[in-house]
């Protein structure tokens, strides 16, 4: 049996629901796991202190995450199918939100992957999901080429920050809480969104700019505009389409 590795890339703002879809998916792939980029941020001392505002940047591409590692790490689960076992992740220190959707929709898609996995059982291939999300999913060529499917959430500016706002904070590796320091949403956080994501858009328009193809294959979802079941069936369907290609 040959294992084929296929990366869901769930890319999106802080606050866009990225997490909230890429549970969901595991939940409905079977056997699925989930990488965060989040746990692939350097130690907190290494975060770069902002140039003109002087406070730890979480949220610039160049220094918010260890891409060596991360990139490392993906290679190494698409060749053996298995997360490291010192990889460690810090995501369940997080505020859980549950936002269900509907169970016909679920059961549906869940008999749908596990007839597919059958199927290509059949056909000597075991197929292995793992749904990597990430608030700079598209910014390194390496990672974006990692991934078979790549989806991107797309959530209005102001949505975002009355998210954020509402937020209590965010848990480090070391077991720490980020709280943001005073206007940290519009100095750091939205100027570094649309630095990371302008190159893959339209006109570098983030709100609405269309994908230019910088990022191939992209899926762009505008969160305000489809709902989260309405989500899941367009993913799961591009999906099943990826599933079924032969290699």
């Amino acid at each position: 049996m040959k294992n084929r590795v296929i990366f869901v890339g769930v890319g999106g703002a802080t606050c866009s629901g990225k997490t909230t879809l890429a549970k969901h998916l595991r939940n409905l792939l079977p056997g699925s796991v989930i990488l965060h980029q989040d746990d692939f941020a350097p130690p907190q001392e290494l975060i770069p202190l902002h140039p003109e505002y002087k406070v730890q940047d979480w949220d610039s591409a160049e220094g918010a995450i260890d891409w060596p590692r991360m990139i490392k790490t993906l290679k190494e689960v698409k060749e053996t199918g298995v997360i490291p076992p010192e990889h460690y992740s810090h995501d369940h220190l997080n505020e859980q939100r549950d936002v269900p959707i509907e169970r016909k929709v679920s059961e549906r898609w869940k008999e749908t992957f596990s007839r597919i996995t059958k199927e290509r059982e059949e056909k000597g291939e075991r197929l292995i999901w793992v749904v990597v999300d990430g608030f700079l999913l598209y910014w390194h060529p390496e990672v974006v080429e990692q991934l078979d499917a790549r989806i991107f959430l797309r959530v209005p500016h102001d949505v975002l920050k009355q998210r954020r706002l509402e937020r209590h904070g965010y848990h480090t590796a070391e077991g720490s809480l980020w709280r943001d320091p005073p206007h940290y949403w519009e100095q750091i956080v939205w100027p570094a969104y649309v630095a990371a994501h302008g190159g893959m858009l339209e006109g570098g328009d983030v709100e609405h700019g269309g994908p230019n193809g910088a990022v191939p294959g992209l899926i762009l979802i505008d969160g305000q505009e489809m709902g989260l079941a309405e989500t899941v069936e367009k993913v799961c369907a591009r999906l099943a389409e990826k599933a079924t290609e032969d290699q």
